[in-house]
């Protein structure tokens, strides 16, 4: 068993992962502002944490994006709001920050039971 097999830090990977996909689809859909008749983007962040608790073991894990309904849509037939998408990248950099901090937290704990044990 190596260290990447601890259930509490494959799950904080997975955290991150979903967190770097929802930021690539917001940069993209604000990429996209202007092209007419582009759909937002977006992943149900709870929905997608529940579908890779049961993959944690080296299984490739892949969050599915979906058209966010709902929004307002201009004459063009996009449907992107600076503001909308502004507030979901602020959200998903501080909850990759807060995943970061998780997954540094947890190699301390290791990196201090490795010296303890080394001073005994």
């Amino acid at each position: 068993m190596s260290i990447i097999d601890d259930p509490t830090i494959t799950a904080l990977i997975r955290f991150l992962d979903v967190n770097v996909y929802r930021s690539e689809l917001v940069m993209s859909n604000m990429a996209n502002i202007d092209t007419p008749g582009y759909r937002t983007q977006d992943v149900n962040f709870s929905q997608e944490m529940e579908r890779a608790d049961g993959n944690l073991q080296y299984a490739s894990f892949t969050p599915v994006a979906h058209s966010v309904r709902g929004l307002m849509e201009r004459p063009d037939g996009n449907n992107v709001s600076l503001e909308r998408e502004s507030l979901l990248l602020a959200d998903t950099q501080l909850r990759f920050n807060l995943g970061v901090q998780l997954l540094r937290d947890e190699f301390k704990g290791i990196l201090s039971a490795i010296h303890e044990g080394s001073a005994s």
